[in-house]
């Protein structure tokens, strides 16, 4: 079980408080991050190459940090009844599909791996922010997430929250929601958490990210009179860093995806200013069309293959946000309106992208490639009174939508 790691430390946690017996292999010669995990023998028990990854005695083998850390787990933190084990599950899923993409956005850019996004970090703190919220709320009675004691419901949040206590949640944000801070403190002072976590120290001061140097610009401040402070806070904290943000720190900057495409003279930035700040129908619409650039932009219908996956709203709509996420970086050349049609176990996904070029912007890059298998796609003429009726109905989330079928429920912007 490879460590330093966030995702890994639910397991070892988990282990501590089961008593279950776990060899951690971290370092050379027994594991080295982008080797080991590259071999033909690692690829056959993990064929996605990640980590952690969990392999027992009798050769059973395990990838995903919750399956590792539930299998670890005792009835104590699983849920000894049908209630509280769907309970955990709740919590689980919570930390992964509500606190996980926000908490990214914001602290990894502090830490000097992920690209800066001014829009994408003030919508993840107010992302937090709600999350902090709904953990306030629900600690106002509790001591724990869910019955009287820790569970893996507690082991998950909590991990899923170390970065944001240690990074960026300063006295002055965390404030509102005293409950959350006296839960995480009890969390990580229990024995089994500071075995494996050690000592977890709230921040002093939120880290920021200075645009023009391209690294931190306030580090949480400690001991402020130690000599060696300044050269810490000129580097992002890589000694903390799971291995696998690690290695995507030290990984060269990849060439622009969009390089060998001619300059256009559509402005996409000025188009999504107008879309955020004026009239979507008497304004941006106009906008769109007035500069668009059919030789420099496609226009694209995507629609979600699986409809009949689909349950509730809210977890569709995760589907949703979470592609969104993963393509942060496509946001400088791409623009998209994306519906939730229907309701709870009839629904459909369905939107409009524009992309910068005339092929599908996803396949110009390996780390866009993850979500959009999943949708059926269909090119769009910009000339056609169907592209221009289903661009003004998608952008204004308002129409007759006749293609679809279903009621407008709840739409999400890429921008």
């Amino acid at each position: 079980l490879p460590i330093k790691n966030w995702r890994a430390f639910k397991a070892q946690i988990a282990a501590q408080y089961s008593g279950a017996r776990l060899k951690v292999a971290s370092s050379a010669p027994a594991f080295t991050f982008g080797q080991t995990n590259r071999t033909p023998a690692f690829l056959n028990n993990f064929p996605l190459g990640k980590v952690p990854a969990f392999q027992g005695d009798d050769g059973f083998c395990l990838f995903e940090s919750n399956a590792i850390a539930h299998y670890l787990s005792n009835e104590a933190l699983r849920g000894s009844s049908p209630q509280t084990q769907s309970q955990v599950l709740q919590w689980v899923s919570f930390a992964d599909a509500e606190i996980i993409p926000p908490a990214s956005t914001w602290v990894f850019p502090t830490l000097g791996i992920m690209q800066f996004n001014k829009q994408a970090t003030e919508q993840a703190k107010e992302e937090v922010k709600k999350v902090l919220s709904v953990l306030n709320h629900h600690l106002n009675t509790r001591t724990f997430l869910v019955g009287e004691r820790v569970s893996l419901a507690d082991i998950s949040v909590a991990c899923s929250m170390i970065w944001l206590f240690k990074q960026v949640l300063e006295p002055s944000f965390r404030q509102p929601f005293p409950n959350v801070t006296r839960w995480f403190q009890t969390c990580v002072n229990q024995p089994q958490f500071k075995t494996v976590l050690g000592e977890v120290k709230l921040c002093d001061k939120m880290a920021q990210f200075d645009q023009k140097a391209g690294k931190e610009a306030g580090k949480p401040q400690e001991k402020k009179d130690k000599k060696k402070k300044e050269e810490k806070e000129a580097a992002p904290a890589e000694e903390e860093m799971d291995e696998c943000e690690a290695a995507l720190a030290s990984e060269p900057k990849t060439k622009d995806p969009f390089a060998h495409l001619p300059k256009s003279a559509f402005v996409m930035d000025e188009f999504k200013r107008k879309y955020s700040n004026e009239d979507t129908l008497t304004v941006a619409v106009p906008h769109f069309w007035e500069h668009f650039d059919k030789e420099g932009y496609s226009i694209w219908y995507g629609e979600y293959k699986f409809p009949e996956e689909l349950t509730m709203t809210f977890m569709s709509c995760n589907l949703i946000m979470g592609m969104f996420q993963r393509l942060d970086k496509l946001r400088k050349n791409g623009f998209a309106s994306v519906i939730l049609f229907g309701g709870n176990n009839d629904s459909s996904i369905s939107g409009i992208w524009i992309f910068r070029g005339q092929d599908l912007a996803f396949t110009l890059s390996d780390d866009w490639q993850i979500d959009y298998e999943s949708y059926a796609w269909r090119k769009l003429d910009p000339d056609s009174d169907e592209t221009k009726t289903m661009v003004k109905e998608y952008f204004a989330w308002e129409g007759e939508f006749k293609h679809v079928g279903k009621p407008f429920s709840q739409g999400k912007c890429f921008k």
